[in-house]
């Protein structure tokens, strides 16, 4: 029963099990008036899917201007027993708010509103027009300290048809790899089996911030994907979890409510138009129906025939916890039970009974006499207090007395060979909350206890505030204490935002109570006091209050942070603010303000700064440095309180505010002028502070410098080939400052282009230019570098020429040595330059003394020069060097001493491979053979041809120091045979042998005979020649020939042996054949022909084939580009003008009365070939037998 606040205006709301009726008198509410509605519920609780169906319909509904009706409720949290739904809607005048989870909603030109509490259960609110939402502090306090996630998915809000993406965030810093993570939908549907079109789950890793991403994503959502989703993380022994909601928002409609006792709810679609509707026809009062008492159900029987929808529901009715095991059991409970023959009457599939009750197990036998045992989970049971037996007949019963939650297990009972099973559920009863929370009020930092108690111990109890479960987390600031029946919440040091609404539920009852903290009166033990500090020393304010609270300190109103120069200390009730070193800024006013109370402790603090100068940026000696010809403008930074009288002095002139020299004054600082810096300004300047609270001096020294006059004219000492060694005095003023370096300069004489030589300060006055072009003139000059600047250029050296000796001759080796001479010889030098190359100069020394003899007094051009009257034995090291204009070379020296004494070498004859074989050449050739050797002194060459010496008027024989040549213009055969060469050194002897073959074509065979005829063929038979052209005979081509025409044809070519038979011949024809011999120089000039010719005897009289020709298997006929004959079986066709079109396959195809015969051949034309004729490849055309 609700009573409404506003007097005379109730308004009743009663709860039966499944439906709701509403009863508002007919009267108008005024407008400036508040009116709410408390809907509560007592002993009975819905179920999450009973808000969201009533709920999900009642999302909003129209009334007149003076009501704004809103349903609001919780959120479903983690655990929860009621679930509530996330977000509803109100309408007024077509204007649509959101209301938040948190049950508020502001509207605009609402007047007074008020916020009633919102409960667990359901909450209608009728507001008026009026004020905006209540305050932050019913937000939600979220209690739980994530271990693992980084970041938590969040709760969101879709329309239907749209997407959203839930983002978790797991670091893997400390993990050695990926988090193991599950999304799941309300208890336990694993989303990981549901991905696909509509649900996609993604993640992704960082490699930067080592963080592991993990995203689901909804894809165009359904109304039904509405709900509460969770996020589990787990790795190894380390786990996390995270619920958030999904709100899917559609279509918004207007309803008219209409209840109906024991009947779920009914809704009708209003119209968009019905702002104006008036709801008082709705609000009729109605009697309260008093719910009549239901007969105890049994809640198996009522599961087995639920839908499945509303399992939860049940489950969470009648005080199931396990719905896991409520699903198997429902599976064995509904599986067919085959027709026993022990047992007329079996168990139930399942009993229920309330703990602490009594249940009773009955089975009808159709055999009294057959033993019956029973079992529990598969153990026997045996009769005692607990378990007592009965029979009645054929009926055996089993009682069970006191039950607790040991009991609920599966039974069984056995007769024999048969088994009849069941399933007994405990049931807990409702826990019933016997004494309530107690509002309470208590102040900031005293410990606060929220005790009730509740109808059993170790009761399973929720705890919340402001409707936000609150879990027993040991991170969390509450802790929850149960001591048998007594259950307590605990906040060891309460704080302001800890004043809130706290609740306790339990499945029969709830109760809450309101927590107030309140901060305590403070009062100010010490106060601050006004201080004078001299500048630089410490500041130092300390205050003291009665309680033991943080604060912030402020100066000039402007908020103070800690840091490295100020210290803010805080030690019990005492506050300190220090500054080690004061500074001019900080003197103000300061002021220290207890947080959360609405008072503040001020003072005073006052800096007193006597005059001072700060020199810090002057060189040594306070010395300033000024370029002569620039304006010096020195500004000396002062300091002091009052602002110091400063005085500036040279020696005892003082220095005016007007002048070239003058000074300048500003807040801070005083400033020297000098215009146009002139050398004599250099000297001692004074300057003076003064004020009330002292005085400071210091003198300041002014050098002003110039640069450096330029050096005098470098002198060149020495000359290379691209190279020269330069140096100077440094200039007889150098500006005042001392010489950092010098920097030269060149140019060629002819040129008025001066080339920087260095970049980098050359510190001493030699200087080395390099990288100048050999035979061209130069000058050079220098500039002297000081700290001010660059003096003038020197005056420029006398003009130079650079040229360079050549580089040292290379490959100096010694040619040959007598008994008194020795012979050298050399390459020229890899460089000569511009200068060219004069000669040599060879020069030698004996070995063990140092002192070289000129060999050439005279330059020599030739690169080898013997040394002639040494003596014999002595040895030598020999030197040559390569002369131009700019001097000698490097000398290049033997390696090795060398001895006066000619060397006696071996002789061996380097005979060419191609001679150690048989040499051939034909008869008429050139032979001409060089056969090198060596050995010293001069070898001596002799020749012989087949042991005999050789005739030099037919052979001609050239002998040299390293070689042998033998020469044969015009060869003949009687130049064959073994040619002996022998070299003598001395009693040294070397040979070798070459063996020369002339040959020629050899002579024809002898004799060719006709050794048998038959048929078609003959059998030929010959001798070899008796002259084979002195090469081996190679093979025998055979001719033949037509008595009649004596046109010669080739019947078979290199043939080996001596005898052949001839096939195929012609039947009436006479032949003859001839043969020719062959070798490696070809066929013999003539043939052996036989003497008698063959003939082929005609057996019977046969006709003359006839002959045809086809191209690609087409007939050719009377077609003028072709010509086609045959003479003596051998057919031919001519193609006159062939062109590519010609190409193909070509048949000869010869038929007489005996048969036919056909021969093939393939033309390739090729374009500018001419084709005089084609005969087939294949054979020739004769008549056939």
């Amino acid at each position: 029963m609700v009573q409404c606040s506003a007097p005379g205006k109730p308004l009743i709301c009663c709860f039966s099990q499944y439906c709701c009726s509403f009863s508002v008198p007919k009267p108008q509410f005024p407008e400036e008036k508040l009116h709410c509605l408390n809907i509560f519920y007592n002993n009975f609780h819905l179920t999450n899917y009973f808000f969201h169906r009533i709920l999900h319909d009642m999302q909003g509904m129209v009334f007149t201007d003076s009501q704004i009706l809103c349903f609001c409720h919780g959120r479903k949290e983690k655990s929860s027993e009621v679930g509530f739904i996330p977000a509803l809607l109100c309408r007024h005048r077509g204007k649509t708010k959101s209301l938040g989870s948190s049950g508020k909603c502001t509207l605009e030109g609402v007047k007074h509103p008020q916020m009633i509490d919102i409960s667990p259960s359901l909450c209608i609110s009728v507001w008026s027009l009026g004020e905006g939402a209540p305050e932050e502090s019913e937000k939600r306090d979220d209690s739980q300290r994530s271990t693992l996630f980084v970041e938590k998915p969040q709760s969101g809000t879709v329309s239907v048809g749209g997407n959203i993406t839930f983002i978790a965030k797991v670091e893997a810093k400390d993990l050695l790899r990926k988090p193991n993570v599950k999304w799941f939908k309300g208890k336990w549907m694993d989303l990981a089996s549901k991905a696909g079109k509509h649900l996609q789950l993604k993640e992704s890793f960082e490699r930067h911030t080592k963080i592991h991403t993990f995203e689901m994503q909804i894809i165009k959502a359904k109304e039904n994907y509405a709900g509460n989703y969770r996020c589990e993380v787990s790795y190894k022994d380390k786990f996390d979890s995270c619920s958030f909601d999904l709100e899917v928002t559609g279509k918004v409609t207007f309803v008219s409510v209409k209840i109906y006792n024991n009947l779920f709810l009914f809704f009708g679609e209003g119209q968009e138009d019905a702002g104006e509707l008036d709801f008082s026809g709705l609000l009729k009062r109605r009697e309260v129906k008093q719910q009549e008492e239901e007969p105890e159900v049994d809640v198996w029987d009522l599961l087995k025939n639920a839908n499945p929808s509303e399992y939860e529901k049940i489950a969470f009715q009648y005080g199931i916890t396990d719905l896991r095991g409520m699903l198997k059991r429902l599976k064995r409970m509904r599986r067919e039970v085959k027709k026993s023959a022990a047992f007329a009457k079996g168990l139930d599939p399942a009993y229920q009974v309330d703990k602490g009750g009594k249940v009773r197990f009955m089975v009808e036998l159709a055999d009294p006499t057959v033993e019956l045992k029973w079992y529990k989970n598969g153990q026997e049971i045996r009769p005692s207090a607990k378990y007592i037996f009965e029979h009645k007949g054929n009926q055996r019963i089993l009682f069970i007395n006191n039950c607790t939650m040991a009991d609920d297990a599966r039974y069984y009972v056995t007769a024999g060979d048969e088994k009849c099973s069941t399933e007994l559920f405990v049931r807990d009863p409702p826990i019933l909350v016997t004494k309530g929370l107690e509002d309470t009020s208590t102040y900031v930092g005293e410990r606060v206890e929220l005790s009730c108690e509740v109808s059993e111990d170790d009761a399973n109890v929720k705890w919340f505030r402001n409707g936000v479960e609150l879990t027993n987390d040991p991170k969390s600031r509450y802790r929850i204490k149960v001591e048998g029946k007594k259950h307590t919440l605990v906040i060891e040091e309460a704080a302001k935002n800890d004043t809130a609404t706290y609740s306790v539920m339990t499945t029969g009852g709830q109760s809450e109570a309101k927590l107030a903290v309140d901060l305590r009166p403070l009062k100010i033990s010490l106060a601050l006091e006004d201080q004078t500090v001299r500048l630089g020393q410490e500041i130092h304010l300390k205050c003291e209050i009665s309680e033991n609270v943080e604060g912030k300190w402020y100066k000039n109103g402007q908020l103070i942070e800690a840091s490295d120069r100020v210290k803010l200390y805080h030690k019990g009730r005492i506050h300190r603010f220090v500054i080690p070193v004061s500074a001019v800024d900080d003197e103000g006013e300061y002021m220290f303000v207890p947080d959360a109370y609405n008072i503040n402790i001020p003072c005073k603090v006052h800096i007193v700064d006597p005059p001072k100068l700060h020199l810090d940026g002057l060189g040594e000696n306070n010395t300033v440095t000024v370029v002569a010809g620039n304006k010096l403008r020195l500004e000396i930074p002062i300091t002091g309180e009052p602002p110091p009288k400063v005085f500036w002095s040279r020696g005892d002139k003082m220095v005016t505010d007007s002048g070239r020299i003058r000074a300048e004054s500003y807040p801070d600082s005083s400033c020297l002028v000098i215009d146009a810096a002139e050398r004599e300004d250099s000297g001692a300047f004074r300057i003076t502070l003064k004020n009330e609270a002292g005085e400071d001096t210091a003198l300041i020294n002014i050098k002003v410098v110039d640069v450096p006059d330029p050096p005098q004219a470098p002198n060149v000492t020495e000359v290379g080939e691209d190279w020269c060694i330069m140096t100077w005095e440094p200039p007889a003023n150098d500006g005042g400052s001392p010489i950092l370096g010098y920097f030269i300069e060149r140019k060629k004489k002819q040129s008025s282009r001066w080339m920087r030589l260095n970049f980098e300060l050359c510190k001493e006055t030699t200087f080395e230019p390099k990288k100048m072009i050999e035979g061209v003139a130069y000058e050079v000059r220098v500039f002297a570098v000081n700290a001010i600047g660059m003096s003038k250029p020197s005056m420029p050296s006398k003009s130079f020429v650079p040229l360079a000796v050549t580089s040292p001759p290379t490959l100096l080796a010694v040619d040959s040595v007598t008994d008194t001479s020795v012979t050298m010889k050399w390459r020229p030098p890899d460089q000569i330059g511009a200068a060219g190359l004069d000669g040599y100069v060879v020069e030698y020394c004996f070995e063990g003394t140092d002192e070289w003899i000129v060999a050439n007094p005279e330059l020599t051009d030739k690169t080898k020069f013997t040394i002639n009257g040494l003596p014999t034995g002595s040895k030598i090291l020999v030197r040559v060097k390569a002369v131009n204009a700019a001097g000698e070379s490097e000398p290049k020296y033997h390696p090795q001493p060398i001895l006066v004494k000619e060397v006696i070498e071996p002789p061996k004859i380097r005979l060419p491979r191609h001679l150690k074989q048989t040499y051939t050449r034909r008869v008429g050739e050139t032979v001409n053979l060089v056969i090198p050797f060596q050995g010293k002194p001069r070898a001596k060459v002799s020749w012989e041809k087949n042991g005999s010496p050789i005739d030099k008027n037919d052979i001609n024989i050239r002998n040299t120091e390293h070689d042998t040549i033998i020469f044969i213009r015009k060869a003949e055969r009687g130049h064959s045979g073994e040619y002996n060469m022998k070299v003598e050194v001395e009693n040294l002897v070397d040979k070798a042998t070459i063996d020369i073959q002339i040959i020629d074509r050899p002579g024809p065979p002898e004799v060719v005979t006709i050794e048998d005829v038959w048929g078609e063929n003959v059998n030929l038979s010959w001798k070899p020649p008796k002259d084979d052209g002195n090469a081996a005979i190679t093979g025998y081509t055979i001719q033949k020939a037509d008595k009649k025409s004596m046109e010669w044809f080739t019947v078979i070519e290199h043939y080996h042996r001596t005898s052949a038979t001839i096939n195929e011949l012609v039947i009436g024809n006479e032949y003859y054949f001839r043969v020719f011999a062959e070798n490696m120089c070809g066929l013999s000039e003539d043939a052996t022909m036989t003497k008698e010719s063959a003939l082929i005897a005609k057996d019977g009289h046969i006709s003359k084939p006839k002959i045809t020709w086809m191209k690609n298997k087409i007939v050719i006929m009377n077609d003028p580009r072709y010509r086609m004959f045959s003479n003596q079986g051998v057919c031919t066709l001519e193609i006159r003008k062939p062109s590519p079109y010609d190409g193909g396959t070509y048949t000869c195809r010869a038929v007489n009365e005996l048969g036919e015969a056909e021969v093939d051949c393939k033309l390739e034309e090729k374009i500018g070939s001419y084709l005089a004729g084609l005969i087939p490849t294949k054979g020739l055309v004769s008549t056939m037998e």
